[in-house]
């Protein structure tokens, strides 16, 4: 399992638990509405229950090391997830996803987040090679990896469906050389 990541800012990267499952369904209702535009599971998590079922799910990917998942912490208050959504062990490559409280936005978290998540990944993990995929339209989204110094690889088209449409993802990618050169 996963321990903390110092991120600076004052946020800290916990690794979820079950006593975070009623502040995680507060922090989801109170950002529905925005989450749901570019994430496809907000409309799945109706309920504590649900948050709960959330955490041991990436509790149980985090023993088996194909994904971590942390918390995010700031301010006393959890504002966001982020980690590893999949590792691929056998091939040095994982997946940063992650998402951030409308009110705690502006503040540098998010690439504070990814940033500790790039040295975890890179130094802890041994990854050859992290990426992160957003929506093409969601800029705020694409500025953290564009801000952080990953290259667009590419564009999938139509990759996932959001309610009633598919949207496109922006594929971006750094190797474990291009992090130590950076």
């Amino acid at each position: 399992m996963a321990e903390a990541l110092k991120a600076g800012r004052g946020l800290a990267l916990r690794p979820l638990n079950l006593r975070d499952a009623k502040a995680l369904f507060a922090l989801v209702e109170a950002n529905r509405a925005r989450l749901r535009r570019w994430l496809p599971w907000p409309d799945a998590n109706r309920s504590v229950l649900d948050s709960r079922a959330f955490i041991l799910r990436v509790r149980a990917q985090g023993r088996t090391g194909l994904g971590q998942s942390f918390g995010l912490w700031w301010q006393e208050r959890l504002v966001g997830v982020a980690g590893f959504v999949w590792i691929d062990p056998a091939n040095g490559s994982a997946a940063i996803g992650y998402w951030l409280a409308q009110d705690a936005e502006g503040c540098g978290l998010m690439t504070a987040a990814v940033t500790a998540l790039l040295r975890h990944g890179f130094r802890t993990l041994r990854l050859n090679r992290i990426e992160i995929r957003a929506g093409v339209r969601n800029r705020r989204s694409r500025s953290i990896p564009e801000r952080l110094g990953f290259r667009h690889e590419g564009t999938l088209r139509q990759v996932e469906k959001l309610a009633d449409r598919h949207v496109d993802h922006a594929v971006y990618g750094m190797l474990a050389e291009e992090w130590r050169r950076s």
